[in-house]
């Protein structure tokens, strides 16, 4: 963004908010009992007069429940990719998708490896769901060994479980991860011809 995107935004947020707080019915005292601001500071940020803080913004997008950019009216990036760099350990490469607060996700390739193979295990806290593209995984949970072949899921509740990962076949094999701090249940499926799901 520009120093004159910016400014165009910046000069914009007055009326923006002002017609927010209209469509939503309050009135500046309303408004401003609601933040705990003082009604002569909701006027001055919707003439101008004052400049829009976080501190101020990002309350009044949780009242409207609109995003900052939606509330300010941010222009769109001009180029919303991102190029991730795979890692590889263990005969596994690791590409991350997604990698924000909360949640990670990968596309993992695991080389074609003999199915006997020692797996080593690990364990972490939080939750892990994975899905195979291609091939057959292995997935070594606590005592149970699981093949996971192309098309099929597997949830990992509770990753504090010593688990890990290998061929179920001596192929190579693609899947998608996803990890979430939080716990949840576990499944292992294979979707209907049916339903696809």
């Amino acid at each position: 963004m520009g120093d004159r995107d910016v400014e165009r935004v910046v000069a914009g947020v007055g009326a923006r908010l002002r017609e927010r707080r209209l469509d939503a019915g309050l009135s500046l005292a309303d408004l401003a009992a609601e933040l705990g601001v003082s009604s002569s500071t909701v006027s001055r940020l919707e003439t101008g007069r004052r400049t829009p803080t976080l501190d101020l913004l990002l309350p009044l997008a949780r009242r409207y429940r609109v995003t900052l950019d939606e509330l300010v009216d941010a222009p769109a990036t001009a180029d919303p990719r991102t190029h991730p760099r795979p890692r590889t350990r263990a005969g596994m490469t690791a590409l991350p998708l997604h990698l924000g607060p909360g949640l990670q996700a990968f596309k993992n390739t695991l080389a074609a490896g003999p199915a006997d193979a020692a797996i080593p295990l690990r364990s972490h806290p939080g939750y892990h769901w994975l899905y195979v593209l291609r091939g057959a995984l292995r997935v070594v949970l606590g005592g149970a060994d699981f093949p996971v072949r192309a098309g099929e899921s597997l949830e990992i509740t509770d990753t504090h479980v010593p688990h890990g990962f290998g061929n179920a076949e001596p192929a190579p094999v693609e899947f998608i991860s996803i990890l979430s701090a939080t716990p949840t249940a576990i499944r292992h499926r294979r979707p209907s011809p049916e339903t696809g799901g």
